[in-house]
């Protein structure tokens, strides 16, 4: 029985992402990183929303998920275009690479499935994969852009969770089956915990029916920039949205841009104490 963090990317949800999580303004934005220091990792790649069209592009780029099915799927789409990067199975805070990187990147992932605790290591063992010099970018969804979520943080919004379950769009995927995500919100207290009911039907029947839970660490973005700097980065800068703005309260998704150090005092004062 699971008694840390959960995620619900696996099963007919990780076939989900596959078939419909497959655009999106991130994937120029964390484009031109790589494009300015490879090799790059894709460190919660899932399918391969980005880590596809970057490979495509004759791109060096590895990728990293906590979820094996997802990590399946996207290598079944490489394999289908001919492609066959190095993709392997690992939670952020137990990241230890086959390489070391120019540049990492983790584009919707970042906490996901996590709490602060397992986040505080994923951004240290980030470091220590970076080469001296090397750029890790990763974006944040603000906690106040879900104002369905947003509104229970007063305490007598809180006590109406666990919330109703709310219905999905169904969609029909390249296989034919159509799928359905239903979601709702359990708890709310600086972590949002939800449930994900995946369903599929064929010919119009229901062929297949999974639960999930998902814990979503959620983190402003001063309390990020710190965390960041405790981790051994340098010279963090936040930028709002996809398009370098300068960011406000209004932006719901921020970018934080931090580097490596030529020279990496952490490193240095760890080697000193032994």
């Amino acid at each position: 029985m699971a008694t840390g963090p959960q995620t619900w990317h696996y099963g007919l949800v990780a076939r989900w992402w596959s078939e419909f999580n497959v655009d999106g303004p991130e994937i120029e934005y964390f484009r031109r990183f790589v494009e300015e220091g490879q090799p790059a990792l894709d460190v919660g790649c899932g399918t391969g929303r980005l880590l596809l069209p970057y490979l495509r592009a004759g791109l060096d780029v590895d990728g990293c998920d906590v979820s094996a099915d997802m990590i399946a799927l996207c290598r079944e789409k490489a394999a289908a275009e001919g492609l066959s990067p190095t993709l392997f199975v690992q939670p952020m805070h137990e990241l230890a690479p086959p390489r070391a990187y120019r540049t990492i990147y983790v584009c919707g992932a970042f906490g996901v499935g996590s709490d602060r605790t397992r986040d505080t290591e994923a951004l240290r063992r980030f470091f220590d994969a970076l080469e001296p010099g090397g750029t890790l970018v990763l974006d944040n969804e603000a906690p106040y852009a879900d104002s369905r979520q947003w509104r229970h943080w007063l305490s007598e919004e809180r006590r109406s969770l666990p919330e109703a379950e709310r219905a999905g769009r169904r969609r029909r995927g390249a296989d034919g089956a159509e799928y359905e995500l239903r979601s709702r919100l359990l708890a709310l207290e600086q972590s949002a915990t939800y449930s994900m009911h995946a369903l599929m039907w064929s010919d119009g029947e229901l062929v297949g029916e999974e639960e999930h839970q998902l814990q979503l660490a959620l983190y402003f973005k001063h309390e990020l920039v710190l965390m960041l700097e405790r981790a051994g980065f340098g010279d963090v800068t936040v930028r709002g949205g996809y398009d370098d703005a300068e960011p406000t309260a209004d932006h719901e998704f921020l970018v934080f841009v931090a580097h490596k150090p030529a020279r990496s005092t952490r490193q240095e004062d760890a080697r000193s104490l032994h």
